[in-house]
């Protein structure tokens, strides 16, 4: 049946799972625990990083599905800060979602499976470039990148029944192929010395330096040094975790939205954390931590499964990434669109994006936002794409949690089929953590987190022009 949208209610339980979940596995998990132990230094801080960040991701989504059952709407997360707040917020989170959050991670993405897709095909290389005029030059990478992007913002514009079928496949497959993983790391992959190495050890914390595969200096890290290392670790595995939002923005194509989208961002979530947690398990069981740190390129799956498998092994790692990242990317783009499409409707966006396409989806809103992702994946390095996205991401969901406890008051009677679990105390802790973790940033990386906070700020210009010229219109 379709909605008076005009979207089609095609997302199904089993869909919206692997939606969160498809969406939230992405690159991450087989990339950055690399630079995470090079920032924490420690075994044991590694697994903080990554339990911490899965326990702020899950008050965050059971939290933020007392929104998501109350307001099962095209746009998700736009239509709770408007609701909560006023139409410039949700605008700059519109704006933002365009200009750097979902773009940026849709290109970062893309840039990890092209990254990938380069241990089976050497011809995609960072340093294969393809175009060189000066200083700017695009690689191989960049342009399968980009090539993945477009295909799969074709596939979408062709029915929601497309994408919803290529997350499923894609989602399910590589939840199979890293359980497997998990079975031949602990099976057959346990490595003695790496174990006693990094498990007698937990906690001595050193902050390392990596330059062409090998360690060039350490710095012993205590007090308050070991908090700011573990804030900006947490870039990268907040970023892993992050995505499961991505499920609310199709709030109107949702079978029985009310549950469904409240049950997948439990089940999705809770899911996704206790296989990260494993999977980093794994690694320190098959590696020692020096050999995490100076992976080539970041690759710590691949080196894990060079150690447990050989050649053979690493193929098939390659292979699980680029069918993870390739599954995510097919989520993201899937969703994001959603977002333009209701900012259009209320006329705070470009108009032909509040419009749907012959197969009852936002085509034009998925152009646009394929257009933007390809550019992003010209202009910057993977880290450098987390280094935007996230502060950012962090700020609008603070805001969006904040946004519960002002609902509550402003719309004390409206239906609430589920309430945030652990009211008030766990929003609250969500608060003071993820405010926590954005402090760090804007501390010790405000040369890259600016560029984050500088577009959202350019939005506020934005807003009043675009809001002139729509008075101007009805007037």
């Amino acid at each position: 049946m379709s909605s008076a949208t005009g979207f089609k209610r095609e997302i199904k339980l089993f869909d919206a799972v692997m939606i969160v979940a498809g969406t939230m596995i992405g690159s991450g998990i087989f990339i950055v625990s690399s630079d995470i132990a090079r920032q924490v230094g420690s075994p044991g801080l590694l697994l903080v990083v990554w339990l911490l960040s899965g326990v702020i991701t899950l008050i965050g989504a059971t939290s933020y599905a007392e929104l998501a059952a109350m307001m099962p709407k095209a746009g998700g997360q736009y239509i709770y800060l408007r609701e909560a707040y006023n139409p410039l917020v949700s605008f700059l989170y519109g704006w933002t979602l365009f200009g750097v959050i979902q773009t940026g991670t849709i290109a970062a993405v893309a840039v990890a499976f092209a990254r990938y897709t380069g241990i089976l095909i050497p011809w995609f290389s960072e340093t294969n470039y393809i175009v060189e005029l000066g200083s700017f030059k695009i690689s191989s990478v960049q342009l399968l990148a980009i090539g993945s992007i477009i295909l799969l913002t074709w596939l979408n514009s062709r029915g929601v029944k497309n994408g919803k079928f290529i997350q499923n496949v894609f989602g399910s497959t590589k939840i199979i192929a890293i359980l497997v993983l998990i079975v031949l790391g602990f099976a057959i992959g346990m490595n003695t010395e790496a174990i006693s190495a990094n498990f007698s050890n937990m906690w001595e914390a050193k902050k390392v330096i990596v330059k062409d595969g090998s360690i060039v200096s350490t710095e012993s890290l205590a007090g308050i040094g070991i908090v700011f290392a573990i804030g900006l670790a947490m870039i990268g595995s907040l970023f892993s975790s992050d995505a499961w939002n991505n499920i609310s923005f199709a709030g109107d194509e949702v079978v029985n939205p009310s549950k469904t989208l409240v049950r997948s961002l439990a089940i999705g979530t809770g899911l996704v954390t206790l296989i990260y947690i494993i999977v980093n398990f794994v690694y320190l069981s098959v590696l020692p931590l020096n050999e995490i740190q100076t992976s080539p390129f970041d690759r710590v799956a691949a080196t894990a499964a060079n150690n447990i498998g050989g050649n053979t092994a690493v193929i098939a790692i390659a292979i699980l990434i680029m069918i993870s990242t390739f599954g995510c990317n097919n989520g993201c783009i899937l969703s994001g669109a959603r977002v333009y499409y209701a900012m259009a409707k209320d006329k705070l966006f470009f108009k032909q994006l509040g419009t749907l396409n012959k197969n009852g989806v936002p085509g034009k809103a998925l152009s646009l936002q394929a257009v933007w992702a390809c550019l992003l994946c010209l202009v910057g390095a993977y880290n450098q794409l987390l280094g935007y996205v996230m502060l950012a991401v962090i700020l609008f969901y603070i805001l969006t949690i904040i946004g519960i406890f002002i609902l509550r008051k402003k719309m004390p009677d409206a239906p609430r089929p589920y309430k945030a679990f652990g009211y008030p105390v766990l929003p609250i802790l969500y608060i003071l953590l993820a405010s926590g973790f954005c402090i760090v940033l804007l501390v010790k990386m405000f040369d890259v987190t600016g560029w984050g906070l500088l577009i959202v700020a350019l939005g506020i210009p934005v807003y009043y022009v675009i809001n002139y010229r729509k008075k101007k219109e009805e007037a």
